[in-house]
């Protein structure tokens, strides 16, 4: 592969990247009703592009929107009434679907669990754990992107995701360790973080990983086409959907965050 080859996509990267971002930010800094209405439009269109990559015929529309207006209904109500509306809009996709099901109930389920964790996240624990959580997610995919073509190396899953190697997995754990770090030493959070961290970027990464084998298995390169020139939201937030799962799954056997006593 040739350099040139080899950055090819860099600028888009991180020119999508950037928007992303400073759009992400700000939401995530305004909370409440911002940061919410901001999770039910990501993960609409995940669940459209989900649904469009397993199955052509089925109504992705709808199924976007009702996921998404149930999500948003969910964020204004008490967790024990919110969960199984969330849930409710699965079990119509899967009688929708001609095919695929079990993989739209999977990836659906995820999507809808992960957008109201994040709003939960930000509404109990604040701006600066919802800030951890993403960057978490960004250090794995900057630093693994980078490793990958600087030092390159045996490939991950050669058959899936042709692009990952084991530097640049090995990589994006290092670069969570480094934000973990960072936030034990500007908050009261003892080093259990850097662990859970590197966990959470595991937990991304398999999420990428589980992005790229439905791609493959349903021969299409990218979720969609709505971030021109590269790929969809699924494919972008792909690894934040392992990683805020994960934390949800984690979150009541661990301390968390470790050391910090949250609202005092």
């Amino acid at each position: 592969m040739s350099a040139s080859s080899r950055w090819a996509d860099l600028g888009p990267r991180l020119g999508i990247g950037f928007i992303i971002a400073v759009i992400g930010l700000a939401c995530v800094w305004a909370g409440g009703a911002v940061f919410l209405i901001l999770t039910v439009l990501i993960s609409a269109c995940m669940i459209w592009e989900l649904v469009r990559m397993l199955d052509r015929s089925a109504p992705a529309v709808p199924l976007a929107v009702g996921s998404g207006g149930a999500l948003l209904v969910a964020g204004l109500l008490p967790a024990g009434y919110a969960l199984p509306l969330l849930i409710a809009p699965v079990f119509v996709g899967f009688s929708q679907m001609s095919q695929h099901r079990a993989t739209y109930s999977v990836f659906a389920l995820m999507i809808v669990l992960a957008g109201f964790g994040m709003f939960i996240l930000r509404e109990q624990f604040g701006f600066a754990w919802m800030l951890w959580l993403a960057l978490v997610v960004m250090a794995t995919d900057i630093m693994g992107y980078f490793a990958g073509r600087f030092i390159g190396g045996p490939r991950f899953w050669p058959r899936v995701s042709p692009k990952k190697t084991w530097s640049g997995t090995i990589a994006g754990w290092i670069g969570a360790a480094i934000v973990g770090a960072i936030f034990v030493h500007f908050t009261t959070s003892t080093y259990e973080l850097v662990g859970i961290s590197v966990a959470i970027s595991m937990a991304s990464q398999l999420g990428d990983i589980a992005e790229s084998a439905v791609k493959r298995r349903m021969g299409v390169k990218d979720s969609s086409n709505l971030l021109p020139g590269h790929g969809g939201l699924f494919d972008r937030f792909d690894g934040m959907l392992g990683g805020v799962v994960f934390l949800l799954l984690v979150e009541q056997l661990i301390d968390f965050p470790p050391g910090v006593v949250i609202g005092l």
